[in-house]
């Protein structure tokens, strides 16, 4: 009977609790539950299951290059950043307001892993979220491009409830780049939130993409609903490396 039960199980698509069936049948009879809590319990499980499955399952498609979350992020090393402000944004309520979040400081100060952690609490949220460098961006608008596929690129880029684009402006956009950015944040505007790390202040975006006009339209845009993260201070590799006497601490500031 426990084969035919375990199979039923699998065959429906419970193959979680076909495997661990022993136990929650000797934790039932040891505890002396109620058939109504042991059935409780054997949902929950199932349950929390199928839900950390789907997750793993959505991180994946969103492309991080690495999966943070905030409770790793120590703000004391960064006062720069209000603790506030991310628990602020960490409740999602700009996704439904379709508003941006902008993580501008130099490198190392942690807007990538701040970025990746908003990314995986909307997802933990059930929103849809994906991960792209600039680099990336441009290497991807070039392809398209040349495949005559850019319009794809374009929607691919505006369908998720969140887009992440990180470190703008270490390299800058050339034309081809920049007219696809400024038509997805167009499309975005009002309907989807963007999160964006740079290194460089709004003032320089127009050298980022190459014409203080494009820049202008595009900042109109994203900061019409938007929040902006300005964090200050010292990488953290640079920190570790002084820490490791690698560097002279007063070899390197950012």
């Amino acid at each position: 009977m426990k084969t035919l039960l375990e199979e039923r199980l699998k065959a429906l698509g419970l193959e979680n609790t076909a495997h661990q069936l022993d136990g929650f049948v000797e934790s039932a009879s040891s505890n002396n539950i109620s058939y109504f809590e042991f059935l409780n319990q054997v949902i929950e499980a199932e349950w929390t299951y199928k839900e950390s499955q789907l997750l793993a399952k959505r991180v994946s498609q969103a492309k991080f290059p690495y999966v943070k979350n905030l409770a790793d992020f120590d703000f004391s090393l960064q006062p720069s950043i209000s603790e506030q402000r991310v628990k602020e944004i960490l409740t999602c309520r700009y996704i439904g307001n379709g508003e941006n979040c902008i993580l501008l400081g130099p490198p190392g100060v942690g807007k990538t892993h701040l970025a990746i952690g908003f990314g995986v609490e909307a997802l933990t949220k059930g929103y849809s979220v994906r991960f792209i460098t600039a680099d990336d961006f441009m290497a991807q608008c070039k392809i398209s491009d040349s495949r005559n596929t850019l319009h794809y690129l374009i929607k691919r880029l505006s369908k998720p409830d969140v887009l992440i684009i990180d470190e703008i402006g270490y390299f800058p956009f050339d034309e081809l780049a920049a007219n696809t950015f400024f038509q997805i944040v167009s499309k975005r505007y009002e309907k989807g939130s963007m999160i964006l790390t740079s290194n460089k202040s709004y003032i320089e975006w127009g050298h980022v993409f190459g014409d203080d006009i494009l820049a202008t339209a595009i900042l109109d845009r994203l900061l019409h609903h938007s929040v902006t993260f300005n964090i200050k201070g010292e990488s953290y590799r640079m920190k570790e490396k002084k820490k490791a006497g690698i560097f002279p601490a007063n070899h390197l500031t950012t």
